[in-house]
Formats: C-alpha cells, structure tokens, sequence
C-alpha cells in the first residue's frame, strides 16, 4: 500500500512539472510587439452637427388688401434686387390717388387766391397760413395715396432664389399674409455647438494666431464642401442644460449648392496640447468600454480601462487610464489573456505611429 502511495506521488510530481515546462515553453513562444504611449502636441479635428441658415432668409407679405392680379417670377427662380414680383389689384388705391390728387389741386387754387389777397393786404395773414397748412394736408394726402398704390406692386429687396408660393393667381389676400419666402445664398451661415473646453482651446488659439479660425463643412452625403468656412461669431451666454455654446461660421457659397434649413457636420481642427496618443488598434472593446494591456515590470499584461479624450485617424487620444511611461501591447490582443507572460520586442511610439496602418489580426 505504502509501495502505491509512493507511485501516485511520484505521478504527480511528474505531471506538474510537465505542465509547468509545458506553460513555460508556451510562455517563450509568444513574442509581441510592445510600445508606449506618446506624449506631444498635436491637432485634433472635431466634427459637430450643424444646421445651415442663408445669410438672409425672410418672408414676403401683402401690404395691402386685394386680389393677387400678376405673378411675374416662379418658384424657385432667382430674382434681382428691384425686380417685380407680385402685384395685388390697384384699381382702389388708383382711385384714392385721383381723388387725392384733385383735392390738392383744389386746394391749391384756394391757397393761390388768397396768397394774392394776402399780399394785397385784403387778408390777414392768419387765413393765409390757414390756406398754406390746408395746401399742405392735400399733398400729404397725395403721398399717403402714392404709397398705397405702391404697395400693390412686390418687389424683390435683395437678389435671392424664390420659395414656393402661398398664394395662387387670383387669390384674395389680407395685409400681412404672406405670399412666400427669398433666400439670399451667396453666403451661408453655419450654426454648431461647441462644448466649454473647446471653447476654451478655441479661444486660447485665436488669441495666439490673431486670426480667425477656419472650418470646414461636411454635407449629408459625406462630402466635403469645397469651400473653407471662417468663425465670426459666438453667442454670448452657454446653454446651462448642455454646456456648450453656439458657434456661426460663414461660407462663400458661390456656385449656390448650400440652400437654408440644409443639415451637415462642422469639422474645426483644434489645437491639442501635451495630449497621449496611442494606436487604436492597441484597444478592444468590452461593454462598449475601451481596454488596453498594459504590460508589468514581470513581464505579464493586465486589462486596463481607458477613457478616449478624442478620435483621430487611427489613433485615440487618451483622456484618463494611462500614463507616457506605460508599456502597452501593440499587437497580439487577441492571443493573450489577464495575467499571461509574454516576451516582447520595444518599439519607440513615435516609430510606431509615424508609420501606423489599420490592419486586422
């Protein structure tokens, strides 16, 4: 009994150490490529939803009250400033210009008889001023009437492209109704909300270049608009709910392919200062939570969470989780696990993103 005792132990002492030399031997086969964080000043490109807005965009009303006699432009049809657009029935305001205009012509003749009688002494010189504002409440008169009539006729108050119309040929409008709307595109003002540090990075860069910063658009369908937009204006107070703050960029806009309420992405490259960059392919995602292996002093990684601070093209930049000294696996993150020693070769991080590409393993 003591014989077979004895046999068993020896087995599994046997048995250990072959699985030991087994993990070793394991152990030395893999080898990885390891780097570290790198630390320097860099730009980052951050996108944020915008809305485009014509530069002027207002609404076109009656006037007056009366028939919709002519429409003399189109939906949709650029229109110069001055040129003539609707024209409500006129016969009214023609009528109370005549009659306005033989008031004062009456009138006139009165005031012209007594100016005479005046200089002549005949009148005192009460009645003749008496003549003079009567004279003068006619041709008043006579412009009040002069500026109905004109109202009947729309014109355009810029040069712009037409909306559609709210009012048919024929139509009875009120004053105040509207009859449509004129978009001046030649330039587009670009809406978007940026958050406070941003706004601070944003701010400290213009005080440093003493220029305006310039921003591109990026439109629905993924393109990039051909003209490059500049930031002039910034709203004076931020959101309390959101903590951003509303920037305006203006964009030439010549060939006219922005039109208002149009939706896109800014994109404004802000400087970023001492900021840790690593490749995203150094990164797997668990829970939609961001991890990296950092490797230790014995040589064995361990999962660590990171926080993303922003997104470039193939990199991250690290907001929280590593530090510049750390050692972190560069490839093989799916061939190890918590706790495996691996051996590994360096490489310098500058090397490595210098020359970074996006590859599966």
């Amino acid at each position: 009994m003591k014989t077979v005792f004895m046999l068993m132990s020896c087995c599994v002492l046997y048995c250990c150490s072959s699985c030991s030399k087994k993990k070793e031997e394991k152990e030395e086969k893999i080898k990885l490529v390891v780097t570290s964080p790198w630390l320097k000043d860099t730009t980052v490109t951050q996108e944020y939803v915008a809305q485009i807005h014509s530069v002027q965009h207002i609404e076109l009303r009656a006037l007056e009250k009366g028939y919709l006699q002519k429409i003399y432009v189109d939906e949709g049809q650029a229109v110069k400033q001055g040129q003539l657009m609707f024209q409500i029935m006129p016969v009214i305001y023609q009528a109370e210009l005549k009659k306005s205009q033989a008031e004062a012509n009456y009138v006139g003749l009165e005031y012209q008889n007594t100016k005479r009688l005046a200089d002549n002494n005949v009148v005192s010189k009460n009645e003749l001023a008496l003549a003079q504002a009567k004279f003068d409440k006619a041709n008043a008169e006579v412009s009040l009437a002069q500026t109905h009539l004109q109202f009947t006729t729309v014109r355009a108050p810029f040069s712009g492209i037409m909306d559609h119309f709210q009012g048919r040929l024929g139509s009875l409008v009120d004053e105040g109704d509207l009859l449509t709307t004129l978009s001046d595109n030649s330039k587009m003002w670009v809406y978007y909300n940026v958050p406070e540090a941003e706004y601070l990075a944003y701010k400290a860069h213009t005080k440093a270049s003493d220029s305006p910063m310039k921003v591109k658009l990026m439109m629905a369908n993924n393109e990039v608009f051909d003209q490059a937009g500049v930031v002039q204006a910034i709203e004076a107070d931020f959101n309390n709910e959101t903590g951003n703050i509303a920037f305006r960029a203006t964009f030439p806009n010549p060939n006219g392919l922005l039109r208002n309420g149009e939706t896109g992405s800014i994109l404004m490259t802000v400087p970023l200062k001492h900021a840790l960059l690593i490749p995203q392919k150094a990164t797997f995602e668990i829970l939609e939570k961001k991890y990296v292996y950092v490797v230790d002093d014995h040589k064995k990684v361990h999962q660590k969470e990171v926080t993303i601070g922003s997104e470039m093209p193939d990199l991250y930049v690290i907001k929280d989780g590593l530090a510049a000294g750390d050692k972190i696996l560069l490839e093989g993150i799916r061939k190890v696990k918590d706790g495996d020693k691996i051996r590994y070769d360096y490489e310098d991080p500058q090397k490595v993103i210098t020359h970074l590409k996006v590859y599966s393993e």
